[in-house]
């Protein structure tokens, strides 16, 4: 059974929040890559070493992989097809997304990245030796946004369950 969209369309904010969300995490992969090609990208000569080694390549490129997909699925959350498998796909094409399908997953990554990202303003405080002056200064900067990652999903997660979830009496 093929079913089209039925909810109203998300809130500005969280269409926007979701795009920034992608934004947020762009930085620290592309630094990761960074790293993968070669580059110390603000680690010393000896902090730099342990980077070279095919596993930490493949560990970070992985990570940014990863993590910049995970960030892109909020999209998910505000998109059509967050609502309703797209046609393309094989067997489930066109079928409604239940809403605790997406809730769930969104709401346990909400809570798991703000716990993961909460101590991160504390960066300033801990001597990083294996890094030269700017590159600590740099880390530092681009990781601090990922403190709002989980605190965007988790008010996206909620608008999307508010637009989709059944309501007694329909």
């Amino acid at each position: 059974m093929r079913i089209q969209g039925t909810t109203a369309p998300a809130p500005r904010w969280a269409v926007r929040s979701a795009h920034l969300i992608a934004l947020i995490v762009l930085p620290t992969a592309l630094w990761r890559i960074a790293l993968v090609l070669g580059y110390p990208a603000g680690y010393t000569d000896a902090g730099f070493e342990s980077f070279e080694t095919p596993g930490a390549k493949v560990w970070m490129l992985t990570l940014s992989v990863v993590t910049e997909l995970a960030a892109l699925l909020t999209l998910g959350l505000v998109r059509p097809w967050g609502e309703v498998v797209p046609g393309w796909i094989p067997v489930l094409g066109g079928r409604r997304v239940r809403p605790m399908a997406a809730v769930v997953p969104a709401a346990f990554g909400a809570v798991a990245l703000t716990a993961i990202w909460a101590t991160m303003p504390l960066w300033w405080t801990f001597p990083h030796d294996d890094m030269t002056r700017l590159g600590h200064h740099l880390v530092g900067v681009i990781y601090q946004p990922l403190v709002l990652w989980g605190p965007l999903l988790g008010m996206i997660t909620i608008s999307y369950w508010r637009r989709t979830a059944p309501r007694a009496g329909r």
